[in-house]
């Protein structure tokens, strides 16, 4: 008799988990911090973040001619962008059904419901029509994907030729004289805002941990290369504890 084989694994935060438990384990991360998750936002990045997402909105270049994919969504922001700043109409997808119910509240609140579908998706897995979309962007998301290349692959095939893929995210800090303090403030810091704030310190400590064991500029980059872009290109933002990937489908 042969020993059953010990199943695949992947990162969840700094801990080791079977490969089939990251999803339901990241979801009940969002589910806890959804109704604070801006003001959250706010506070872990002293409001860059907003910086972060405008920059991300100028490589965008919105047309009301050119539809928008905007992976693991959340609540909202970059798809509000686009369509505040002229861009067409716009798919809001996560799989976090309360993170899209906080995400439909604001677009009824700013009147930016239509042309803005609300999908429940996995991004590693998109009931979406090849080559149907003009740009497809993910924000602060992929970090907790699972299959984090398959979402690249998908990302790649919904795209039309002659489309781009934006991804901003946090990355590798490149200025080693601020470590000290961005060390103590995402794992001593975060922690303890996420306990008095949102009272789920739990939840902040694998957003920290996230973003340690998400793949470094270089990294990335090349596996956008692997999925089929094309031009890719990284910009750092604010000393590269965040980067804008990008890349076309040629």
């Amino acid at each position: 008799m042969q020993d059953n084989p010990t199943p695949p694994e992947t990162d969840f935060g700094y801990r080791r988990v079977p490969v089939t438990e990251k999803a339901p384990l990241v979801r009940a991360v969002f589910e806890s911090v959804a109704p604070r998750y801006d003001l959250m936002n706010d506070l872990m990045s002293l409001g860059i973040h907003r910086l972060w997402k405008r920059r991300l909105l100028t490589r965008l270049a919105p047309s009301p001619r050119r539809t928008l994919l905007d992976l693991a969504g959340g609540t909202g922001d970059i798809t509000f962008l686009w369509r505040e700043a002229g861009g067409g109409p716009a798919i809001l997808s996560d799989i976090n059904p309360a993170m899209l119910e906080v995400a439909r509240r604001r677009a009824l609140e700013r009147g930016l419901v239509r042309d803005i579908e609300f999908l429940v998706a996995d991004a590693e897995h998109l009931p979406l029509r090849d080559a149907s979309q003009d740009v497809v962007t993910i924000a602060f998301g992929l970090r907790n994907c699972t299959d984090k290349q398959a979402v690249l692959g998908e990302a790649h095939r919904v795209l039309r030729r002659g489309g781009r893929f934006l991804c901003l995210e946090f990355s590798r800090l490149r200025v080693d004289a601020a470590r000290a303090l961005y060390d103590a403030w995402s794992f001593r810091a975060l922690p303890w805002i996420g306990s008095r704030v949102a009272h789920d310190a739990e939840s902040y400590q694998y957003l920290a941990e996230s973003i340690r064991t998400f793949p470094d500029q270089e990294t990335l980059a090349a596996m956008l290369r692997a999925a089929g872009f094309a031009r890719v290109g990284v910009e750092n933002l604010t000393g590269g504890i965040a980067a804008i990937h990008s890349g076309w489908k040629l």
